[in-house]
């Protein structure tokens, strides 16, 4: 096996996609600008819950909105509409964005503009957690229909994310979804994160998290 070489390609790759991302990380923060990475499955109501949370907020944050697809402008047209900066990034048929993608639309965003600032990452529950984004904090979205194990089948996504929305509560009573069961599932992968039941349609449950919200974008950005 001596004339047999190894090369650690992915290690690599994630080791420079993480340094760029802690230097991304530094100039937000000295740019005061709280950014946010927001993943879900596709239809799990990211980017309703965006229109609600942007409705409720825009009037207390400065909020900018990078939405990743790999095709189309349809969600960038919808968080638009609903009054506020967006741009679309393509990933090129990639199913994530990595660091370098997102400095590049906070470039085009103009992202020392805005106060917050959320990337409304590619959909599924596998590939963008793999890639650190820059982001100060890590979001994820989970909606009823989809059930309660998935911090079993997709464990990465659950560690690596600070705050989980548990989306379409007001079709509990049509799913089998057990809502102590998928809280106990995704403390077991992260102890620490912030759970919020919520209804993106209806606005259940959303006070509890635009007070998250706002008291990260806050201590992130140099409040009290």
């Amino acid at each position: 096996m001596d004339n047999v070489r190894v090369i650690e390609v992915k290690q690599s790759v994630f080791a420079d996609n993480n340094a760029e991302a802690d230097r991304i990380r530094r100039q937000l923060k000295e740019n005061k600008t709280f950014l946010i990475n927001l993943m879900s499955s596709p239809g799990a109501g990211k980017t309703t819950t965006l229109k609600r949370t942007i409705a409720d907020l825009k009037d207390e944050l400065r909020i900018g909105v990078m939405e990743a697809d790999i095709d189309s402008t349809v969600d960038a047209e919808a968080i638009a509409a609903a009054g506020t900066k967006a741009i679309q990034i393509h990933t090129g048929g990639m199913c994530h964005l990595d660091a370098g993608m997102t400095e590049q639309g906070l470039r085009e965003l103009g992202a020392e503009d805005y106060d917050l600032v959320v990337l409304e990452n590619v959909g599924n529950l596998v590939c963008p957690a793999e890639f650190d984004t820059g982001a100060a904090k890590n979001v994820a979205i989970l909606s009823v229909p989809e059930g309660h194990d998935k911090p079993l089948k997709y464990p990465l996504m659950f560690q690596v994310c600070h705050a989980l929305l548990i989306n379409k509560i007001d079709v509990l009573a049509y799913f089998d979804f057990d809502m102590e069961k998928v809280i106990s599932y995704a403390k077991m992968r992260s102890p620490s994160i912030r759970i919020f039941p919520v209804c993106a349609k209806t606005g259940e449950g959303f006070d509890a998290w635009e007070d998250w919200l706002r008291t990260e974008t806050s201590a992130w950005n140099g409040g009290v």
